[in-house]
């Protein structure tokens, strides 16, 4: 009886030690399908019939943990030449300092880089989530 119990335990063994060892089989994955091309601009805002961006523009409020941030941008010849904050989280004195540190921080590397695609700031993640997304919307309205 002994000489059973364990002749089904070694053949429980080496049949889970088979199992473990089998490598699930793989199909290729296909590549994604090429993005359609971008939508022609819309006449009166932004870049109408192939002309550059020119104006001022104004982002969508963001709603964060901390209150709302809103940016207004201003493009020139298809380029992002300034940004001013509207909202920030303002509800008390930490609010303003955190924003106060970040928002120049934060609109320095938006007109180095034209676009929205900048660094969060340590210690106000928030805010510049909030800014980050209000940018993009503005630059979406003009067309940059």
């Amino acid at each position: 009886m002994l000489g059973r119990a364990a002749l089904i335990t070694c053949t429980s063994a080496a049949g889970i030690a088979l199992l473990l060892s089998l490598k699930p089989h793989h199909s290729p994955v296909a590549a994604p399908p090429p993005a359609p091309p971008p939508a022609p601009p819309t006449p009166g805002g932004g870049a109408a019939q192939g002309k550059p961006a020119h104006g001022v523009f104004r982002g969508q409020s963001i709603e964060t943990e901390y209150g709302p941030v809103q940016v207004e941008i201003t493009v020139s010849q298809g380029h992002l030449t300034a940004v001013r904050t509207l909202r920030l989280p303002s509800e008390n004195s930490k609010d303003r300092k955190l924003a106060a540190n970040a928002v120049p921080k934060l609109t320095r590397e938006a007109l180095a880089t034209g676009n929205a695609r900048i660094h969060t700031v340590s210690g106000a993640t928030y805010t510049s989530e909030g800014y980050t997304a209000s940018l993009q919307s503005a630059l979406d309205k003009a067309h940059v």
